[in-house]
């Protein structure tokens, strides 16, 4: 049944022209004629009687909100993007305490020198690679532990090169990773785990400090080489120094020895400032070397190892540690190698006035000491408690 509806007056039908948003333009219909044309009328033709979408969206709160909200996080992270700095910085370590890791022989770190002006900042940014020979003992734990708790407190980059004579052990393993340095532990030299004797270590000893010399080369590590031995004594003077050598740095070193009444034997250059003018040594045999350094006694620059122009004298040569030269002479055996004179080594510090670290020789080898330094079963009791 059609719907009678009453028509609006020309003056309301006026107002409502002008002031309805949705108010059709169209001359009003009869009653009848609205009803049966009410399915075509604007007002009613689809969208739940709106005229276009986008009125139903803009009289919706949510809907609202939601669009001003996408457009705001749109517009903020353009402005944020615009800002960015076109080139990464150079990051620079800031901690003193870098996390322990076995790294694998593709990730070893290549730190370059900074192209700075300030020779301080680039003294701080050189890489120290400390190389240790070590081998499976009762004393091991305690050697690996004090060095390395010494490192940790150098500042980075530092990376310390220990290689087990023999294959690395997870106890060995277990010790490094416990002083929290960042390291690289490789293994060397299987047939000296027969050996326990002092004499079996030092002989296999060159062959150790050589698997190192190859994985800095191979790697083309840029830094400073120090061989530290695990048994020696260490002042963080000393490292501090080290990033101030150019080529090559010596310096003297005090030998602790059972033979001397004195118990010591200093032995090292003598410098007038940082000029090696000669050399200081305690012992008869010794006077044959060419070199009077310790082993623990000087540190090299990296690439002298593969850039000819640094050993322009053997510069067709690998350097590696003599493993046939009598022992006593292996070192001024590696150091002549290097450099061809006393010009081009640098006292350290002025006047090579300062003791920086010592020489402890082997203590004892042949101590019994239990499998992964854990107890399996209980001690006896030799004091019973009252």
């Amino acid at each position: 049944m059609a719907s009678i509806r009453r028509p609006h007056s020309p003056a309301k039908q006026h107002l409502l022209r002008h002031h309805h948003p949705f108010v059709t333009s169209s001359p009003p219909s009869s009653p009848l004629r609205h009803s049966s044309s009410s399915s075509s009328s604007p007002r009613t033709h689809h969208h739940g009687g709106y005229p276009h979408p986008f009125l139903f969206f803009t009289r919706r709160p949510l809907p609202r909100f939601a669009a001003f909200f996408l457009l705001g996080s749109f517009l903020g992270l353009l402005h944020f993007l615009s800002h960015l700095p076109h080139q990464t910085p150079h990051l620079r370590p800031s901690s003193p305490n870098p996390t322990a890791v076995l790294l694998p022989h593709h990730q070893l770190p290549i730190v370059r020198l900074h192209d700075d002006d300030e020779s301080s900042d680039a003294d701080r940014n050189k890489l120290l690679v400390v190389v240790t020979p070590t081998r499976a003992r009762a004393a091991q734990a305690y050697y690996l532990s004090r060095m390395g708790h010494t490192l940790r407190l150098v500042d980075p980059p530092l990376l310390w090169l220990v290689v087990e004579a023999g294959k690395p052990t997870p106890e060995a393993a277990a010790a490094l990773r416990g002083t929290t340095v960042l390291h690289r532990y490789v293994g060397c030299c299987d047939k000296l785990n027969a050996s326990d004797s002092d004499d079996g270590a030092l002989r296999f000893r060159p062959h150790q400090m050589n698997a190192a010399l190859e994985l800095i080369e191979n790697h083309r590590l840029d830094g400073i080489v120090y061989f530290a031995d695990e048994e020696g004594v260490y002042s963080l003077d000393l490292f501090k120094r080290l990033r101030q050598v150019r080529r090559f740095g010596t310096w003297p070193v005090p030998v602790i020895s059972e033979n001397r009444k004195d118990g010591v034997v200093l032995e090292g250059p003598v410098c007038k400032q940082n000029q090696v003018v000669g050399w200081h040594t305690s012992e008869h045999v010794s006077k044959l070397r060419r070199f009077h350094v310790a082993m623990s006694g000087f540190a090299f620059n990296s690439t002298m190892l593969w850039d000819p122009k640094l050993r322009s004298h053997l510069a067709w040569n690998s350097i590696r540690h003599p493993d046939t030269v009598k022992e006593g002479f292996q070192v001024t055996t590696f150091i002549e190698q290097l450099v061809e004179d006393e010009s081009q080594m640098e006292g350290i510090p002025a006047d090579c006035s300062q003791i920086m670290n010592w020489h402890v020789p082997f203590g004892s080898e042949n101590l019994a000491y239990p499998k992964g330094w854990r107890v399996a079963t209980n001690l006896d009791v030799i004091i019973p408690l009252k």
